[in-house]
């Protein structure tokens, strides 16, 4: 089973940018559904961007990061990555690279926001 690990969180004040990477063990090329779910403190884990691969690839973004975030994959590099910009303080959560479907979870990456 392919293996994913989350990079690139930190902290970041409001208003800037931080982009997410998730590489895979094996061929990323072969996910056909995967996607960043985040959980913030005292709150469900939600789905933030998802990235749906066939004959043409179909994206999904929950309301509040949609115009901010950016879900891409680099086949070549069997990375996902989030561009993410414009962030809020509401964003902070821990974020997750996720195989839809899979009832395996990644440790995920801390994303904090000041204002």
């Amino acid at each position: 089973q392919v293996q994913l690990v989350e990079s690139g969180g930190g902290l970041v004040q409001a208003g800037g940018s931080l982009r997410l990477s998730c590489t895979a063990s094996g061929r990323i090329s072969s996910i056909t559904d995967i996607g960043w779910y985040r959980q913030a403190p005292g709150n469900q884990r939600e789905l933030v961007a998802r990235l749906i691969s066939s004959t043409t690839t179909t994206y999904y973004y929950t309301d509040a990061v949609k115009g901010r975030f950016i879900i891409s994959r680099d086949n070549a590099k069997n990375t996902l990555y989030l561009q993410m910009n414009n962030l809020k303080p509401e964003d902070t959560a821990i974020y997750y690279c996720h195989i839809i479907g899979s009832t395996k979870w990644t440790q995920g990456t801390q994303v904090t926001v000041s204002s």
